[in-house]
């Protein structure tokens, strides 16, 4: 069962007994939701996905702090990997006076700490390859125009059973891409998205969608008419997110129906 829903049966003090006489109350009811146990394979590609993220975050990390030490000494470069790669050249010159000895010592461990996460990013990225073309269920959900490969896994690895949702928005309010209610005495007032759930996936979704807006707005207003006409009068990050929703919704209904993607009959004209 989710924490978050054995929480409201938890007396006045939390302590193991309390816990355990509120998940025995929780239990009981008949609504409760419960999650469904991952295999050891989706546990194990959910680890790749973890681990490559971890060390992303410390990539940019360290590139944040490459960049700050060396602007203290007056030295610069465009931002992007080039960028860095500038900055890591003129510390590895000898020749170069504006960087103190000591200084630089620094700098070079930082280098190759920088070079050694990227090494083992790209090796995550292959296994995650690897895992994706060894699954049946993650070649059927690529074909989704802005689910690639690393969405596709991490979609197969993070839901153990797709029938546990009762639809696709369900599941796409389980991602966190629905918006928030504040309704009361008949009136439906939504807001922005609620961004519950799992935030990994979506982001995945949401980096999805802007590459199909990106791909659509360079090859013409005919390419997915809706999407078009969604973006002329909202801004784009909104329209990415109902079309990340609209994507969810595509996922799971491949999941848990066992079907392949299907053109829409405006694109496949």
């Amino acid at each position: 069962m989710p924490p978050a829903y054995v929480k409201p049966y938890v007396k006045r003090q939390k302590n193991d007994a309390m816990d355990a006489e509120a998940i025995c109350e929780a239990v009981t009811r008949p609504n409760m939701r419960f999650v469904p146990t991952k295999t050891v394979e989706q546990q194990s590609c959910l680890m790749l996905h973890r681990a490559r993220h971890l060390f992303i975050r410390q990539q940019t990390a360290v590139i944040n702090s490459i960049r700050a030490y060396l602007a203290e000494f007056g030295i610069v470069a465009p931002v992007g990997r080039r960028g860095v790669e500038q900055l890591l050249e003129v510390v590895a010159d000898k020749a170069e006076d504006r960087v103190p000895e000591v200084a630089r010592i620094c700098l070079v461990a930082l280098g190759g700490q920088l070079r050694a996460l990227k090494a083992q990013i790209l090796e995550f990225d292959r296994r995650i390859i690897a895992w994706h073309r060894s699954n049946a269920t993650s070649k059927r959900l690529d074909a989704i125009p802005g689910v690639g490969p690393a969405l596709a896994t991490a979609l197969v690895a993070s839901i153990a059973d797709p029938k546990a949702f009762r639809s696709g928005r369900d599941f796409s309010a389980w991602v966190g891409l629905v918006p928030k209610q504040n309704s009361s005495g008949g009136k439906d007032k939504l807001g922005s998205i609620s961004k519950q759930g799992d935030r990994y996936l979506r982001s995945l979704f949401t980096a999805g969608a802007l590459a199909v807006i990106r791909y659509a707005k360079i090859h013409g207003t005919d390419h997915r008419p809706w999407l078009t006409r969604l973006w002329t009068r909202r801004p784009t990050k909104v329209a990415a997110i109902a079309l990340a929703n609209k994507l969810a919704r595509m996922a799971w209904a491949m999941m848990a129906k066992n079907e392949r993607y299907q053109e829409p009959a405006a694109l496949a004209a």
